[in-house]
């Protein structure tokens, strides 16, 4: 059995290039401890609560965005804030998450409209319309025929907003 390390995404909305061009796949790896601890050594992080120190962290877990030669904390500040809520969503659940939660995420990008990557091969199409398949809600019970599952990871209230006098 492998360890996966690398996680391929696909981007709700997609970050838009100087030029125009709309990059929305990508691939991001598990993060280390030195990950999450080098940033709080940047003078410019207030500590573990400032709302940058996430974007420096997904800048440096982030492999792959498009066609980009690099991805850094100005690219990630460049995101629509639904991209970066969903990259958030998906390092907390590839990297603290299990396997059934990852899949989840996954499941609802793919409901919600957006083009999924995922490894690996497809899932073969089930015998029964998904719309006649009891599922499981978070709370494990069945949800009724036709409602929607619902994700079960936490949501935001607000998008965090960095103040304005640098602090």
């Amino acid at each position: 059995m492998t360890l996966q390390t690398r996680y391929d995404f696909t981007l709700p909305r997609g970050y838009v290039d100087a030029q125009g061009v709309v990059h929305r796949e990508g691939t991001m790896r598990l993060a280390t401890a030195r990950d999450e601890l080098e940033p709080l050594r940047d003078p410019m992080i207030d500590g573990p609560d400032d709302p940058r120190l996430t974007i420096v962290v997904l800048a440096r877990v982030v492999e792959r965005l498009g066609t980009l030669p690099m991805v850094t904390a100005r690219e990630v500040e460049g995101l629509f804030a639904a991209d970066l809520a969903f990259l958030q969503d998906f390092y907390g659940v590839i990297n603290f998450g299990s396997q059934t939660e990852y899949e989840e995420l996954l499941a609802a990008q793919r409901d919600a409209g957006a083009p999924v990557t995922t490894q690996g091969p497809a899932a073969p199409s089930p015998a029964v319309p998904p719309a006649e398949q009891p599922s499981l809600g978070s709370d494990e019970s069945p949800v009724p025929v036709g409602a929607q599952p619902v994700y079960s990871r936490p949501t935001r209230a607000a998008i965090e907003e960095i103040p304005q006098d640098g602090r």
